[in-house]
């Protein structure tokens, strides 16, 4: 029996909304659904939220997401200020994983130990969710994240929660401005060094939920883009469609 229960959200911002606010519903529904009253938030990747150190940059993240969950009734805590950060997965009803620098999360949750401990709980059935950097993170490796390497983590392993990977943001849109890659160049190249691999590109304002052992593509109706081995076998698909063969990848 499949127990895991994840919520992979692409991104926490849209242009003229306030924050997490096109995915505030969603959340909220899945906190609802899984009885979620206390939510262990994992605030790694947000490197430049504040100017004045690390510290009181996780300080400011924990406060910005704590306020959206606290209007739903969930209590948000940061693992930043745990003396033993293992032993808050152990006593927690939620794990969240912020966006921002997903080098920079990796590398924390490696050296904190958070990645095998969180990884153990969401198989057990834990819920998880994450944006960004905290949906990438779901997935083997970070290999196909956006983000630029500004710290080396001890290697790209991720969770694996799913054994596919995530690239979030995910945009095809090209500007004939612009002479550099495009978004889709970069994943073929993933694709074409990694063989046996599987992305799922997963544009705004869109997430992965996955539930009793079912994979969906929720949020508004943007398509998800799918990249195999053979590149012609790339396809898009949509929010009714079956996206059980990933879970397969």
């Amino acid at each position: 029996m499949d127990k895991r229960n994840l919520l992979l959200i692409s991104n926490s911002t849209m242009r003229g909304e306030a924050y997490l606010g096109w995915c505030k519903d969603m959340i909220a529904d899945f906190c609802r659904r899984h009885n979620v009253k206390k939510v262990l938030f994992v605030p790694y990747a947000g490197v430049s939220l504040a100017p004045n150190g690390l510290t009181k940059s996780y300080d400011a993240y924990e406060a910005k997401v704590a306020a959206v969950y606290k209007e739903f009734g969930v209590k948000l805590t940061s693992v930043h200020h745990k003396a033993l950060p293992v032993n808050a997965v152990y006593d927690t009803d939620c794990v969240a994983v912020g966006g921002g620098n997903t080098f920079h999360l990796v590398r924390e949750l490696q050296r904190t130990g958070l990645m095998q401990a969180i990884r153990q709980r969401a198989f057990d059935g834990m819920p998880y969710m994450g944006w960004s950097a905290g949906s990438n993170v779901a997935g083997p490796t970070l290999c196909t994240t956006n983000d630029m390497p500004i710290v080396m983590p001890a290697s790209f392993d991720c969770m694996g929660l799913v054994p596919f990977q995530i690239n979030p943001h995910y945009t095809d849109f090209f500007d004939p401005k612009h002479g550099g890659e495009t978004r889709d160049d970069r994943l073929k190249e993933y694709i074409m060094v990694n063989p046996k691999a599987t992305v799922a590109a997963i544009r705004e304002a869109t997430a992965l939920l996955l539930e009793d052992g079912k994979l969906s593509l929720i949020g508004k109706p943007n398509k998800m883009k799918v990249f195999k081995t053979k590149m012609e076998n790339t396809k898009e698909y949509g929010l009714k469609d079956d996206l059980g063969f990933l879970l397969k990848a």
